[in-house]
């Protein structure tokens, strides 16, 4: 059973917490997530008991560390469906982005290739693209929204062509939530003979990820919005394409040799692409994470995204003052304006209402393209959150008063 105050009350962050003075209502959890109390030990625990680096010394400590490594692929390969040595460590879904773009596929694009974005896209998956087609001579094109403002499959089919040779596409989107049908996708790229990386920091957290299944070339995400440590994240790769890849640094862990002679040899994928010493602390408390939320079930936690979703949009439909913009998407995120009103200006009388919720861009600045302004809020909702959070939410927006109560009370 699924049990969303027993959940939180292994999380610190929501035991006692206020934020001005109020019990604290979280609802940024696309931005991050909370923590619970076993990735918090796993982190320090680093520290207190087991601190050495991996694969660099022949002594107990080394070795278990070695150990923790080694289960950590292990584990986040059985939960995304991969082959552990297709598990490459990252800083997180950014480095993992880039890597795809700057290691991969700069060994494989030519002048007049096709990238193909989405217009919706997070900066992380638009801006490595720009580079990598200005140093190439790519040329970036983009999937036009439907009217909901999503990436359908029928678009993707229309926007391929023979020169398609990247397609870089999110699961779920960063602003509306809305998911892509990635199976299918994923043969239509294929067809034309493109590479098909996702950008997974929005759906690995949330729905069932396979990474066989859906038959993708690269999956980026990150721990930390998953319940996990900042600072980690992980790049899939089909083993095949791991291997081309030109490592993003080099150093120590990632060769086999040097020479004076200026020559030096690799080790296979993934040392080869984890130069130096990664962040051992959080790959022990990225383990306890995926492990965290296995327990509950990512089915479980896809449903109470959408059954909390389906709350909000009901309550606030009864406000006419409210503009909603992903009535319809099954996903934690609730996007919506306030009539006349400064989306900065609602959430920061959120906050002086002790909740907490992203407003502005979301770095996700093409989507005026689509809304015709470059300004929402957004609450979104994770496993922890429960119906009173929303609740909260609701009565700040109906009867919380005017931005002014926040600078003159």
């Amino acid at each position: 059973m699924y049990d969303v105050y027993e959940i939180r009350k292994q999380f610190p962050m929501l035991n006692g917490k206020k934020m001005q003075n109020k019990p604290l209502v979280f609802l940024d959890n696309a931005s991050t997530t909370f923590k619970p109390q076993s990735v918090i030990d796993a982190v320090s625990g680093y520290y207190t008991d087991h601190n050495s680096n991996s694969h660099r010394g022949d002594y107990d400590l080394a070795y278990d560390m070695d150990q923790t490594v080694i289960n950590a692929r292990k584990v986040i390969a059985e939960f995304v469906n991969c082959e552990p040595n297709e598990v490459v460590f990252t800083s997180g879904a950014t480095m993992a982005l880039n890597m795809a773009a700057f290691c991969f596929a700069s060994q494989v694009l030519k002048s007049g290739d096709e990238i193909l974005l989405e217009e919706d896209g997070h900066a992380s998956n638009i801006l490595p693209w720009y580079e990598i087609s200005r140093r190439t001579g790519a040329v970036i094109k983009f999937v036009p929204l439907d009217e909901k403002g999503k990436v359908c499959t029928e678009n993707v089919r229309k926007s391929l062509t023979n020169k398609t040779k990247i397609v870089s596409l999110a699961a779920a989107t960063n602003v509306f939530g809305y998911s892509i049908d990635v199976e299918t996708i994923a043969k239509l790229v294929h067809e034309v003979g493109a590479y098909f990386v996702v950008d997974g920091a929005q759906s690995v957290p949330h729905i069932k990820t396979d990474f066989k299944k859906w038959g993708i070339d690269f999956l980026a995400f990150s721990a930390h919005k998953m319940c996990g440590p900042t600072g980690i994240g992980c790049l899939i790769g089909k083993s095949e394409l791991l291997a081309k890849m030109v490592p993003l640094l080099y150093g120590g862990g990632m060769n086999e040799m040097f020479y004076s002679d200026g020559s030096y040899s690799l080790l296979n994928p993934p040392s080869m692409l984890e130069a130096g010493t990664q962040n051992l602390a959080a790959v022990a408390g990225f383990v306890e994470a995926v492990k965290f939320i296995e327990s509950l079930g990512i089915e479980n936690i896809h449903k109470h995204d959408v059954e909390l979703h389906n709350y909000a949009i009901e309550k606030l439909k009864q406000n006419d003052k409210v503009i909603i913009y992903n009535a319809d998407a099954e996903s934690g995120n609730i996007v919506f304006n306030i009539k006349d009103v400064f989306a900065q200006d609602e959430s920061t009388l959120l906050n002086y209402h002790g909740i907490a919720v992203r407003s502005g861009n979301h770095c996700a600045k093409m989507l005026v393209n689509y809304i015709g302004l470059p300004y929402t809020c957004r609450a979104s909702t994770y496993l922890y959150t429960t119906k009173e959070d929303i609740d909260r939410l609701i009565e700040a927006i109906n009867n919380g008063g005017d931005i002014l109560d926040v600078y003159f009370n």
